[in-house]
């Protein structure tokens, strides 16, 4: 879905206007919250910023703030982001006039790269970091420097697999911020150069040294003891949720996609009565078009000429075709099951009812749920909490008589066990995977509260056919005289009706062909819109 800008009145008589931008560089729910926070600071402005959409949807006053002004302070506080796409004219053939790759976000090549990236980096990660844990867990395989061999595993992972979360921490300390990946980068960097400094100037890199897997409570310097698989282990599962959320989210813009997908890609115009086929993105208001039996209807419009039977099951559910003739409206993406139609376009682009339901999947995806902000404040606040609590400890043991290295140790120690990416993560992609899965079946959610508040709902009253049943007819008996066998009347009327796209008829077609094989061509067939063939 293109990101536009629109401009409304308020009750003030001040002009608001409202904008998506498509945020570039975050890594956690802490980003999305840093970024809201800075642009909720700008006066006039209010803004929600989904991390799982990598979007921020934004409303300002028109007069004092401007998108560049937006994009200027994302850019300030470290991130990127990108100003609306442009209008309708220049989308792509068949997308209706809407950037269906940008409301998938899936759709481009960065975001492949960024993926094939992250997998590669989370094989790398999985193959090293398992012996480097399985040595550290179990004595039977500590043969004599072992601890050498997990030193040779560990470093690509700590420096190539764990890159991304060390460039992330690294940008946002340059902006004065820490995230979720500053406690990944500080935790795997201090157990690594920890287990550096013990190998070559403690006691751990002597031969014969073994790391019993056992808990004891005692005070330790630590010079004899290497994390290791702590730094190797946690990149690897950190870079596992990082890489299977990426895929979710890229499921959920898919589904969007296909939905858009739905309309026809091109369509036949009669201009001074010549029929010309052009993409479906070039049709303007007023340009009349022909729909074929068995095409689908390029745009919303009127009909003009002709009538038919049209198939708006997609769209209301109905698994009966409605019957239309001049006067009456049709929807695009909808299926022309009868007779030829000349239609009257009178919404293109991202004004069509196509693109609408896309649009009221994208802003359910876009928006936050109340459990989803509570998330997000605890978010913000753990990071610099988590730091906190390291600095403390080391304080603590420092002031306890410890040594510096046992100080140290148990800082570390903090700062490797809070990695809580679960924690902004699962409550934003779960409802962007829910709301993308129920574009696919056809189910439009208007907004993440739905999802919520449906855990209230003891009673549940549905007024569609084919809501709870599958919208395909299925032949059930067949009715003869004595003079006639059921299967030759199957064979007739299936021959006459296959060449038909009324969902009846094709439902008697169907069983024909499964009771009695292959049907006989008919010499001759009419269909009659409104009466049959």
């Amino acid at each position: 879905m293109s990101a536009h800008s629109a401009t409304t009145a308020t009750s003030s008589g001040a002009d608001t206007a409202a904008v998506e931008l498509a945020i570039g560089g975050m890594t956690c729910a802490s980003c999305a919250a840093r970024i809201e926070k800075k642009l909720n600071r700008m006066d006039g402005v209010e803004a929600t910023v989904n991390y799982a959409t990598e979007k921020a949807k934004v409303t300002y006053l028109g007069a004092d703030v401007s998108v560049e002004d937006l994009i200027a302070t994302v850019e300030a506080t470290g991130y990127t982001a990108r100003p609306p796409a442009p209008p309708a004219s220049t989308a792509s053939p068949g997308s209706n006039g809407t950037d269906t790759a940008g409301a998938a976000g899936a759709g481009d090549g960065s975001e492949d790269d960024g993926l094939t990236s992250l997998r590669q980096r989370l094989i790398t990660a999985v193959l090293l970091a398992v012996p480097v844990i399985a040595m550290a867990m179990v004595p039977a395989l500590q043969f004599d420097y072992w601890q050498w061999l997990s030193l040779t595993l560990t470093a690509p992972v700590v420096v190539y697999a764990a890159w991304p979360f060390h460039r992330a921490a690294w940008t946002n300390a340059k902006h004065g911020a820490a995230t979720m990946d500053t406690l990944i980068s500080v935790g795997t960097s201090a157990a690594f150069l920890w287990s550096l400094w013990a190998l070559f100037f403690g006691t751990a890199g002597m031969v014969g040294m073994t790391h019993p897997f056992e808990l004891t409570i005692a005070r330790s310097d630590g010079a004899g003891n290497i994390y290791l698989e702590a730094a190797a282990g946690v990149t690897a599962f950190i870079l596992a949720g990082r890489y299977f959320e990426a895929r979710s989210k890229r499921k959920a813009g898919a589904a969007l996609k296909a939905l858009m997908e739905l309309g026809a890609k091109e369509v036949t115009v009669l201009r001074d009565g010549v029929e010309t086929t052009i993409p479906t993105a070039a049709l303007q208001v007023g340009d009349r078009f022909l729909v074929r039996p068995g095409e689908k209807i390029a745009t919303d419009g009127t009909v003009v000429e002709g009538s038919s039977a049209v198939d708006a099951s997609m769209l209301t559910g109905e698994s009966v075709p409605v019957e239309v003739t001049t006067g009456d409206t049709v929807t695009g993406a909808t299926l022309n099951a009868g007779g030829r139609l000349v239609v009257e376009a009178t919404r293109i682009g991202s004004d069509t009812q196509l693109a609408r339901m896309a649009k009221l999947v994208e802003d359910a995806q876009n928006g936050k749920a109340s459990a989803q902000r509570l998330a997000d404040r605890i978010s913000a606040v753990f990071v610099p909490i988590v730091i906190a609590l390291a600095l403390g400890t080391l304080g603590f043991w420092l002031g306890n008589g410890a040594g510096l290295t046992a100080a140290f140790t148990a800082a570390v120690a903090v700062l490797i066990i809070a990695c809580p990416c679960a924690l902004g993560l699962a409550t934003p992609t779960a409802l962007m995977v829910g709301t993308g899965r129920g574009a696919q079946l056809g189910i439009l959610i208007k907004g993440p509260e739905v999802l919520e508040t449906t855990r209230r709902a003891d009673t549940i009253v549905l007024d569609k056919t084919g809501t709870v049943t599958t919208g395909r007819m299925t032949l059930q008996t067949t009715h003869t005289t004595d003079e006639t066998t059921e299967t030759e009347v199957l064979r007739l009327a299936g021959a006459l009706e296959n060449a038909s796209e009324h969902p009846i008829a094709q439902a008697v077609a169907t069983a024909a062909t499964d009771t009695t094989g292959p049907l006989p061509t008919p010499e001759d067939f009419q269909n009659i819109p409104g009466l049959g063939v």
